[in-house]
Parts: C-alpha cells; structure tokens; sequence
C-alpha cells in the first residue's frame, strides 16, 4: 500500500502529521488531498500543468521557440543569399529531394533540370536528367560567403548544392532568386515586426487605459473618447496613408522600424479599452483599497497589486496580437507600401504574385502563404492555451 502526506512533506518528522492512504478502502483516505495539494503549489506550477495539458499549444509553442532561435542563423540554413540571383535560371522550377534511384537507396539527392522555351505555348518546360543523381552536401563550406550576426563572414552552410549543380527546393522568381532562401530570410523581418509593433501597442494600451482605469474623472473621459475616435478610423486605409508617407529616400532598416510603429499605432485602442474595463473592476477590490489606505503609492498599487491580476489577459493577447502585426505588415508589402527592396519580406515576397497570369504558370512563387498560415495558426493556438492555462477559473 502507498502511503503519502496530506500536508507539507517537511512534517515527517512530526508525529502528528496527517497521514492519508491512496486506498479507498481505507479509512484514513482522503479524497480531497490532492485538490488541496494542488492549492497549496505556486500559481506558476498551477499554470504549466494546466498548459501542459493543451498538447496543441505545447507544439504550436515548441515550433515558435525554434523558429524564432533560428532567426539569428538563417545564413547557416539558407542554401543562398536572398539577394543571389542565376540569371540562366529564371523562373526554375522547383527540384525534389529523393532518397532512391533505380530502387537502391542512395540518400538525399536531386537530379540536374533544365529550362526550355516552347515558342508555341510561350512557357518554360523543364526536362530533368534521371540518368545520374546528384547527391546533396550537408554542413560544408559553398556558397556566397553570407554574415554572422553582422559580425564576421562565412561560407558554412547546413544544406549546399550538388558540386557544381544548382538546387532550388521551391523555384526561382522573376530575378533567378532562390525562393526557399528568400522565404528563410524573410521571416527575420516578418516575425521580428510583429514583436516590435506588440510592444508598441501594449506600451501605449497600458499606459492610456491603466491611467483611464485608475485614476477616472476628466482623463477616463479624455482616453475614452480618444480610443473611439482611434476604432471610428478605417485600418486599412489609415495603414496605406501612413506608410505612402514614409519617405523613398529611407532605408530598409528605418522603414522596418517606422512599419512595426505604425502597426503599433493603430492596434492599441482594443487593448487600452480591455484594460480601462479590467481597472475599473480592480479599484473597487479590497486588497487595493487597504494598499491605498496604507499609503502605497499609485505606481506601487498598480504594478504590484492590479497588473498581476490581469497578467493572464495581457499576455493571451499578446499572443494574438502578433500574427495581426505580421498580417498587416504582409499586407502593406504586398500592396507595395510596406518594407523595400533590397530588404525581403514574406509580404514583398507575394508581391511579385500579382499578376495572376504568372501565378497560373509559376505557382510556386505563391510558396511564402505556407509559412505566413503556419505561423498565423500557430500563435492563435499557442494564444488560446495561453489564455485557458492563465484564466484562475478552470
């Protein structure tokens, strides 16, 4: 038989400690000493266990972490540089890897292709030699030397070309550029913006609608009427006259910067309103009146005694604010009005998909929605867990 204690394990050595069974049949079986257990564990455990238990938020969350650690060494994974142009391979194809040839297995490997133009049909017909197999190269050095961190150069890569061959996994573009590569770069400026413009939003949501919360009066009215004059603009159009105004002469590191706070701009208002809502509630709890009484401060109450009470909010809409960022700045760079070239983008990437003649001819260059809807998904679910695993009500 097991035998466990009901209270702190510490008490062992106390003979009057309250000893429980895991057995129903015995009488010294508690039934509810696990549920107090579990009361007495920290609010951090209470909350890993409960997001443990949405596995579909622990993937979405595992895929997220490894995307964005592998920000910083997209240069090691992409087989060329997003600016690498073959102009002999315009509008390439894209190449499999396969694994056998003629039924024997012989490991990752491509087959050399080539590019004709059919004068009748006035496209390209790709003819592939499956006569000799090229075997792929894992961690060596080829390549454009591409740059660490902006720190040194080098040449080593997780995945290189045949020996004297060209691998385009997902195609080229208009320019001879790998498409695949293009879309690894890219996500460096398509997650990061999301990051930023939350931080924006968040930093002015709670600033205005805490201060509207706490204090009322004459500013609740004044953050009140400027949130409803904020949600009465059209987004999208607003997003347009703004980033029309960004000037051309700008580089892609401040157009970057000044989309993120674009975005940021215009996404605070839901978050400021929640908050006011939420603060409204709180002023009126007796653990904030007492602190009031005592002479805590205004910062002091609200950080350590009304935040921690809404965190669970703030951070399931963080969460779900993000993939609204990497949206509008996809959006904006479709349309021709967000980041610039040399910079890439996923939404600068679909932009050369306009032209949906091209699209029906080269469908591959519509590649980067794949990872804009895996990632879009990914922190809707990651949110939702979030948001089930913070409420203290489940």
């Amino acid at each position: 038989m097991n035998w466990r204690f009901a209270s702190d394990p510490r008490a062992a050595g106390d003979p009057d400690a309250h000893f429980v069974s895991d057995s129903a049949d015995d009488p010294r079986f508690d039934p509810g000493a696990g549920a107090r257990a579990d009361l007495d564990a920290p609010a951090w455990t209470l909350i890993a266990r409960r997001f443990l238990r949405h596995r579909l938020a622990v993937a979405c969350g595992v895929y997220l972490l490894a995307i964005y650690l592998a920000l910083p060494f997209i240069g090691f994974f992409a087989p060329y540089l997003h600016t690498e142009r073959n102009e002999d391979r315009i509008y390439a194809a894209p190449q499999m890897v396969r694994l056998f040839h003629e039924g024997a297995f012989i490991g990752p490997h491509t087959y050399a292709t080539s590019e004709t133009l059919n004068l009748d049909t006035f496209q390209n017909e790709t003819e592939i030699d499956l006569s000799t197999p090229l075997p792929l190269r894992f961690f060596t050095r080829c390549g454009t030397p591409h740059r660490f961190l902006g720190v040194f150069e080098t040449d080593f890569r997780v995945l290189c070309a045949p020996e004297g061959h060209d691998f385009f996994l997902l195609g080229t573009d208009r320019l001879g550029r790998d498409v695949h590569s293009r879309i690894m770069y890219g996500a460096q400026l398509s997650l990061t913006v999301g990051l930023i413009g939350v931080l924006v939003s968040f930093a002015i949501g709670l600033a205005l609608g805490g201060a509207a919360g706490f204090f009322g009066g004459w500013v609740d009215a004044g953050v009140s009427r400027a949130i409803e004059i904020v949600r009465s603009l059209p987004e999208l159009p607003i997003w347009l006259a703004l980033s029309a105004a960004i000037p051309p002469a700008w580089g892609p590191v401040s157009v970057f910067f000044m989309i993120s706070i674009i975005l940021g701009l215009l996404d605070w208002p839901g978050l400021a309103r929640a908050v006011r809502s939420k603060f409204l509630a709180l002023r009126r709890e007796d653990y904030v009146q007492a602190a009031e009484l005592m002479g805590a401060s205004p910062h002091r109450i609200v950080w350590a005694h009304m935040i921690p009470n809404f965190m669970s909010h703030l951070v399931a809409s963080a969460a779900l604010a993000v993939p609204t960022m990497i949206l509008g700045e996809t959006a904006l760079s479709f349309l021709g009005l967000g980041l610039r070239a040399p910079a890439v983008s996923w939404g600068l990437m679909l932009n050369d998909a306009l032209d949906l003649t091209v699209v029906e001819i080269y469908p591959w260059l519509l590649a980067p929605l794949a990872p804009v809807m895996m990632v879009v998904l990914a922190f809707s679910f990651l949110g939702d867990g979030l948001r089930d695993a913070l409420d203290p009500y489940s």
